[in-house]
């Protein structure tokens, strides 16, 4: 290879890595701004410079606007994005470690688990009731404890996938497969103590599976931002790893990748951020397994590039969703996983009829 030739692939190779960085940087920028029409958006309209300028001034004032803003708003738009980031990155480290298209929070049924965790603490538990104050509404007698089942049920879900690749070393079709077979126990479950519950139980039930970002407190935020940051870093720490995957574990192997604690760790840290985020909100489907796929049309296969920009799609995909289902039908607010389930239901049989074509394209 002449010295032209090496330093025309080396600007070529700068060149892709610049047009990546661009990708992330616009998905960057339009996060930014949907989120500042998200906040100003919704039953009472308050002017976007009006919402500049309350969050300039921080939280605190006296004002309607810094109350709605501060207590309502900014704690959704933080939820979806977070939310949306974790799910994203997850479902694209799932793809990833199991090499199937098809791997997703939701795929696998962790999101089903966290399903049954939370009607089995509402029904055996007490934790739901119906409270009527100014008007119709539903509440937790214990949020809690309804958080720490459906996160609880969730880990179930995914130790068991874990604990069949690990002692009966799986296949990650096989590990797929389960995940879909336990998606299905645990809505039948769900469905069983939907059948016997009271009316109040069953209303709770209901109302907790239906993705709300809006239900997430300052603390709940505070602890997704602890987990998902440094779950972030590991991620893009191991990316290269990740790349090793796609080329075959015989592959990976030979480059001194250990693919059994790659593929464990991954799947638990991933699932460990799909379980805290969907016992928070209740369930969000099809988040993580559609922006992989269109982060991978934008940026490519290369981890480093892909899980970064997923992330941040997912919030952005996450938080427009959400803001639509505040303000289509306005003053009716529809809950965000109603509308991801719409988007992401028909890419789901899209994948299914593409299959490995579309993964390897």
């Amino acid at each position: 290879m002449t010295t032209s030739d090496g330093t025309e692939l080396a600007r070529d190779y700068r060149s892709h890595v610049l047009s990546r960085r661009n990708v992330l940087t616009v998905s960057g920028v339009l996060l930014a701004a949907v989120a500042l029409v998200s906040i100003a958006a919704g039953p009472t309209d308050i002017p976007i410079a009006r919402s500049v300028g309350v969050l300039l001034e921080g939280p605190g004032g006296e004002a309607t606007a810094s109350t709605i803003i501060w207590q309502i708003r900014v704690p959704r738009v933080l939820a979806a994005v977070l939310i949306g980031a974790g799910l994203a990155l997850a479902g694209a480290v799932m793809q990833s470690v199991l090499n199937n298209p098809l791997g997703s929070p939701y795929t696998l049924g962790i999101s089903h688990a966290a399903m049954f965790g939370a009607a089995l603490s509402i029904v055996a538990l007490d934790a739901g009731t119906i409270t009527v104050g100014a008007g119709l509404g539903i509440t937790f007698a214990n949020p809690y404890l309804v958080t720490i089942a459906a996160f609880l049920a969730s880990l179930s879900s995914a130790g068991v996938i874990l604990a069949l690749a690990k002692y009966r070393g799986a296949s990650p079709e096989t590990m797929i497969l389960t995940g879909i077979a336990l998606g299905s126990l645990f809505t039948a479950g769900t469905t069983a103590m939907q059948y016997f519950a009271s009316q109040n139980d069953l209303a709770s039930i209901v109302f907790w599976s239906f993705g709300d970002v809006g239900r997430a407190t300052w603390r709940n935020l505070g602890i997704l931002a602890v987990v998902l940051v440094p779950s972030t870093v590991y991620f893009l720490r191991h990316s290269w790893k990740y790349n090793a995957l796609d080329a075959g574990d015989e592959t990976a192997t030979g480059v001194g990748v250990d693919v059994e604690s790659v593929r464990n760790r991954g799947m638990l840290v991933a699932s460990f951020i799909t379980a805290l985020g969907v016992s928070f909100v209740g369930i969000v489907g099809f988040v993580g397994l559609v922006v992989p796929h269109i982060v991978r049309k934008l940026v490519g296969n290369n981890k480093a590039h892909l899980l970064p920009t997923s992330a941040v799609l997912g919030a952005l995909l996450l938080l427009v969703s959400d803001t639509a289902a505040r303000t289509v039908l306005a003053p009716t607010v529809l809950p965000v996983g109603i509308v991801t389930s719409f988007v992401g239901a028909p890419f789901f049989i899209y994948l299914v009829i593409r299959g490995k074509e579309y993964w390897k394209a």
